[in-house]
């Protein structure tokens, strides 16, 4: 695997992204960039199997994004994997525009699930690998989540429920930046130990380094393959808010808001260095 090549990819998608939201005025480009890498391994890197011109194949594995807000980086993503015409991605948060601030299934092709009210994506995921199942097939079903979404309920409901079922085809993906909308995570609802309470759910547990794209490769590449039969396989992704822009990283304010074109341009030259 070309490691270079997946940077430059990665590098790419912040660069759509931050276009993106910067042309909305709205958007969480913060939240994507914590993500890049991720996307950018699952996508590119020979992990996901995907028919871009057959979007509905039913072979195909499927990837659930569950943080919803991170809407441009799926976006951009699909657009790079030829799903649809990348000059789309500039309507963004407009009218009538399949793009909208959050995925929406039905209205552009490759968007698995509809997303965004935090904490369902995890059982949309459980209900595709069941689904799988009883059809016969033996796609496997990655759902990214937010590390702050991680505080609702119903994520651990759907943990739950995916040992009990032996979902071993489900391959949970955690964004582990250390911020919410509000501030650290530490400090608004601490999941420490993280590790231990997915263990203590019957998951396999694996860390990686979610900006080193060798280590991303790698581990995903491993999640993918169940160590152990029966068990769904959570990845923890350490990363960091706003990777890519130092000022973005500094201020955990950029959660929900787009850059300013000053801001941007700033930006844009961080990204290309």
């Amino acid at each position: 695997m070309d490691i270079n090549r997946l940077y430059a990819m990665a590098r790419q998608l912040r660069l759509d992204v931050l276009e993106m939201t910067t042309l909305a005025r709205s958007g969480h480009p913060s939240s994507c960039f914590s993500a890049t890498e991720i996307v950018t391994a699952l996508y590119f890197g020979g992990l996901l199997r995907y028919r871009p011109h057959d979007p509905r194949w039913p072979g195909r594995d499927r990837f659930i994004m569950s943080k919803g807000h991170a809407a441009p980086l799926l976006y951009a993503a699909l657009a790079h994997a030829g799903y649809f015409d990348r000059s789309l991605l500039w309507t963004l948060r407009q009218i009538d525009s399949p793009l909208q601030g959050h995925p929406i299934q039905a209205l552009l092709p490759g968007v698995e699930a509809t997303t965004g009210s935090l904490g369902q994506g995890l059982s949309v995921g459980l209900g595709h690998v069941l689904g799988g199942r009883l059809n016969g097939l033996d796609y496997r079903v990655f759902v990214l989540l937010g590390d702050g979404e991680c505080q609702a309920g119903q994520v651990w409901e759907a943990a739950m429920a995916a040992a009990h079922f032996r979902a071993d085809r489900l391959i949970a993906i955690v964004d582990y930046n250390k911020f919410q909308e509000t501030g650290p995570i530490a400090r608004e609802m601490a999941l420490e130990p993280l590790a231990a309470k997915w263990e203590s759910f019957g998951w396999s547990v694996l860390e990686m380094d979610g900006h080193d794209m060798a280590a991303v490769m790698a581990t995903l590449t491993e999640s993918a393959r169940p160590p152990r039969p029966g068990r769904p396989t959570v990845v923890i992704a350490h990363t960091v808010k706003g990777k890519g822009v130092s000022f973005v990283e500094a201020d955990y304010t950029f959660h929900g808001r787009a850059l300013t074109p000053e801001q941007a341009a700033r930006a844009r030259e961080e990204l290309m260095r």
